[in-house]
């Protein structure tokens, strides 16, 4: 197969600076994409983050809490650009709680910014993919719909949410030329990863690699491999589906 070659394409990528978006955006670049970031405004590692990646990548500080506002945002830049040809929406919130001591509102928020704003920013973004006749949307799904999680209910509610729109986008956009898919990344390391076990990370670690059937943990660059592959021409004739890359869970 020859090299990935994303030269000539505009990709949007969410939650860009953390530890998954960083190395997909390296990816991309790497590729030949011309790279929109979007993340938090004022994110303290914008600025390190563009000099990295070089004048290939511009930033869009959107807080997708507010999807509407992403929605609008997204496509005043796809119509100064030109069109975004892929959308990645990796962002994602998360939290590990029992489910009875989250708030409606908490509830909500994960829905909001891991579902609503895919929503919002696929609205965006199809108009000019349509006019093209092609277009990428990769969606983030997660290992967590297996049901063998605990202490995530919202979190996985908004990932059942994802997949849902996954499958019926694909549909609906397919005869434009626009294909969509999902990845359902397992336990990978990551500083969310360790923001949320704290003290309890190795053994988080421990039972990580007695339920994967490799035994080895998976790297943000693994997951960067697979969506590459699919906003890439090689996955053409892949549309509606749900890649897991978990390990072997």
């Amino acid at each position: 197969m020859a090299m990935i070659d994303l030269a000539g394409r505009t990709v949007l990528l969410t939650g860009a600076l953390g530890s998954l978006g960083r190395v997909q955006a390296e990816a991309l670049v790497a590729a030949g994409a011309a790279l929109i970031l979007l993340d938090r405004p004022g994110h303290a590692g914008a600025d390190a983050m563009l000099a990295g990646l070089g004048p290939a990548a511009r930033y869009l500080g959107q807080d997708l809490n507010h999807p509407a506002a992403a929605k609008q945002a997204v496509a005043a830049l796809a119509e100064e650009t030109g069109g975004i040809d892929v959308l990645i929406n990796n962002a994602a919130l998360i939290i590990n709680r029992p489910f009875e001591e989250f708030s409606i509102e908490e509830y909500e928020d994960q829905l909001r910014v891991n579902a609503a704003a895919a929503f919002a920013l696929a609205q965006a973004v199809a108009p000019g993919m349509k006019a093209r006749g092609y277009g990428k949307i990769v969606n983030f799904c997660s290992v967590t719909l297996n049901g063998r999680w605990e202490g995530y209910v919202p979190y996985v509610a908004s990932k059942g949410a994802m997949l849902g729109l996954t499958k019926s986008l694909a549909r609906e956009l397919g005869p434009h030329g626009i294909r969509v898919n999902a990845v359902s990344p397992g336990a990978v390391v990551s500083e969310a990863e360790a923001r949320v076990f704290g003290d309890r990370l190795q053994q988080y670690n421990d039972w990580i690699l007695e339920n994967q059937s490799l035994k080895a943990r998976i790297e943000p660059r693994h997951v960067a491999d697979l969506v590459l592959f699919l906003v890439s021409p090689a996955s053409d004739m892949i549309s509606g589906q749900n890649l897991a890359i978990d390990g072997g869970w």
